[in-house]
C-alpha cells in the first residue's frame, strides 16, 4: 500500500466508506502481489452495492488510476474473463 488517499464520497457512511476502501486495497493487491479472484470479486460486489452507478464508478476509478497507476476497470475485466483462480496483474 503507498501513501496517498483513496477516492471517497465524505456523504458515505463509514460501512460504505469501508467497502470501498477494501475495493482500493484489493486493487493494489492485485497488482502488487496477486489475490484470489474470489476475493477480489466479493470485494467488487460491496464496491457496487454503495457505487451503483457506472459513471460515478469510472470517476472513482479514473481518480483511484491517477494516483496510484492502478486500473480497478483492468482488474474488473480480467477477474470477469480469466478461468485463473488467481489475479496477478502486471503494471506499474
Amino acid at each position: 500500500m503507498k501513501d496517498y488517499q483513496y477516492p471517497i464520497d465524505i456523504e458515505w457512511t463509514t460501512e460504505e466508506m469501508i467497502l470501498v476502501m477494501d475495493l482500493w486495497a484489493a486493487v493494489e493487491e492485485a497488482y502488487e502481489k496477486g489475490i484470489a479472484k474470489q476475493t477480489f470479486l466479493d470485494k467488487y460486489r460491496g464496491f457496487k452495492t454503495v457505487v451503483r452507478s457506472i459513471g460515478e464508478e469510472r470517476k472513482l476509478g479514473k481518480e483511484f488510476e491517477a494516483i496510484s497507476g492502478y486500473s480497478l476497470y483492468h482488474v474488473v475485466q480480467e477477474a470477469k474473463q480469466t478461468t485463473k483462480a488467481t489475479l496477478k496483474m502486471k503494471g506499474k
